[in-house]
């Protein structure tokens, strides 16, 4: 039969470094982990707040056949009751290269949510392509 010990090994001194006693604790990875969870939750916070659901929706509805020099861009937005709307819009030609743009304010007639206009973009060439960049609340 075998003999088992039940004692921990006796090692040389200095021969194997410090032997630790306990269980380390893991403070500077929780620490570092934490900041990083924190600093996503603010970037997302702050990105929704900028570029997230807001109560400017345009959609675009159509556009007219363009000349070298201008687009009609004709769109709705809904907006708040009373409230006025910039919208950036974006005229591109037939290979997506930008070829015109334009701010305009969008205001309501009464107390309407939804508004539809149509809007000129002057352009530097042939447009194919109009667009509704985005809206926000008019200053």
């Amino acid at each position: 039969m075998s003999e088992t010990h039940t004692t921990n090994p006796v090692f040389p001194p200095g021969r194997y470094g410090r032997r630790r006693s306990g269980r380390r604790r893991p403070v500077l990875p929780i620490a570092i982990l934490v900041l990083v969870v924190a600093g996503s939750i603010l970037l997302s916070v702050r990105l929704f707040q900028q570029y997230g659901q807001t109560d400017y929706e345009p959609q675009i509805v159509g556009w007219d056949d363009p000349t070298a020099t201008s687009m009609n861009i004709e769109f709705k937005v809904r907006v708040p009751a009373g409230r006025a709307a910039s919208c950036d819009l974006r005229a591109r030609d037939y290979n997506g290269n930008d070829v015109g743009h334009r701010t305009v304010v969008v205001r309501p007639r009464g107390n309407a949510t939804m508004i539809q206009t149509k809007e000129p973009v002057p352009t530097s060439a042939v447009a194919s392509v109009g667009e509704v960049l985005r809206c926000r609340p008019a200053a």
